[in-house]
């Protein structure tokens, strides 16, 4: 099924009656899964208030050229970066011919010439300027300049004419939205991912902790995203930037990963543990800075809760994927936790090797499930995390058949 999860969509409104279709078009492109925000221009503002479209966009509504608090007074190409797709609906005669002259007179069709993102216009008119020449002429002209069109549709007008030139309806356009875009591997499925190490405390200033470095679980909530997923990761402390699309919850001790799991699992879909858990914790934690004392001391520890196994054994478990870093018997290791925790998929990698260990740029897995595996070569984590999401959704598949 077609739809915009992780698409930001600029919603253009321009001065036409059928301005009043444009709330009950962002709740749909919503319930598609877009994001999306609203250019009003003057006229429109006289059909619809921006305070409404406000209030259902969950984001203020653009007016203006020049923001001034836009970043640098430029709002008008952060929009355009920002945009997925460009979708004007209603488009108005006036309009389409002043996109089509290359106008640039207000924040609108200022948009409309800088982003780099498909343009989708719904027209809306009086039926006789949808047949005026001068508006075939305008309408040619940017469609030879890729500009998409959906609609108009025939019927009875606000002015009581009848014939084409009404608004298509919000749902309809909606879905040739959708349509514009290709709906992935995963389109609408929800993963979680964990990555990066956890933090088990000492005192108030030490800890123990591992070398992770958070890449490869960056890596593949990027490629769930480019998958069409709906993607959430559970983040161990690391300096790497959000993926685009992705929500984020930072955590810091395996009990703590462990029970944000535990509230996102039962409405997900897809749980990949990419994190280097720490395996244990400190029995006690100091609740003042432990002085330099006797030349050795001993610390006890206590295992920390399996999250893995934990998601992987619960009541309708989602489609559960480990990865193994080992550093000896990487395959015996795997195929191991594989079957004794009860998974669906696991990753082994050899995290001995430099070239593809933690920090590493690259890496090198096996992939190992129940009824095969298979290797991927050396290459970047981003390549692998693409690969990975590739088998995952394959597996998960054969898995709901």
């Amino acid at each position: 099924m077609a739809h915009l999860f992780n698409r930001n969509v600029v919603l253009g409104v321009s001065g036409g009656i059928a301005a009043y279709k444009s709330a009950e078009l962002v709740r749909q492109l919503q319930e598609l899964g877009a994001d999306v925000r609203v250019i009003m221009t003057r006229g429109a503002c006289e059909f619809i208030t921006p305070l409404t479209l406000q209030a259902l966009s969950g984001r203020p509504v653009h007016t203006e050229l020049l923001d001034a608090e836009a970043e640098l007074g430029m709002g008008h190409i952060e929009l355009a970066r920002w945009a997925d797709l460009l979708l004007i609906a209603p488009a108005t005669a006036d309009l389409l011919a002043r996109l089509a002259a290359g106008r640039a007179d207000d924040l609108l069709t200022t948009v409309a010439l800088a982003t780099a993102a498909p343009r989708l216009l719904a027209p809306a008119m009086n039926q006789q300027m949808w047949r005026d020449p001068a508006t075939s002429a305008n309408v040619a002209v940017l469609a030879e300049r890729g500009f998409h069109m959906v609609g108009p549709a025939d019927g009875e007008q606000a002015c009581g004419d009848v014939g084409p030139g009404r608004m298509e309806q919000p749902a309809a356009i909606a879905a040739a939205a959708a349509g514009l875009f290709s709906s992935g591997l995963l389109a609408g499925k929800r993963v979680v991912i964990t990555a990066g190490p956890t933090r088990e405390a000492l005192d108030p200033v030490r800890y123990l902790s591992n070398h992770s470095s958070g890449k490869m679980g960056f890596a593949l909530a990027q490629a769930a995203v480019d998958a069409g997923a709906q993607t959430t990761l559970v983040s161990g402390p690391v300096e790497l930037p959000t993926p685009d699309h992705v929500r984020r919850l930072n955590v810091q001790s395996a009990q703590d990963m462990l029970r944000e799991c535990l509230a996102l699992t039962p409405a997900c879909d897809i749980f990949i543990a990419c994190a280097a858990v720490a395996d244990y914790r400190p029995a006690d934690v100091a609740g003042q800075k432990i002085k330099k004392g006797d030349e050795r001391i001993t610390l006890e520890l206590q295992r920390n809760p399996d999250i893995l196994a934990t998601i992987a054994a619960s009541a309708a478990a989602p489609f559960t994927v480990g990865f193994a870093a080992e550093t000896t018997d990487v395959l015996t290791y795997a195929r191991g936790k594989l079957e004794n925790k009860g998974l669906d998929m696991i990753v082994a990698n050899d995290v001995s090797d430099s070239a593809i260990g933690f920090n590493s740029e690259n890496n090198a897995v096996t992939v190992l499930w129940r009824n095969g595996s298979r290797e991927l070569e050396q290459a970047s984590k981003a390549a692998i995390a693409r690969e990975l999401m590739e088998l995952i959704a394959k597996e998960f598949g054969a898995s709901r058949d």
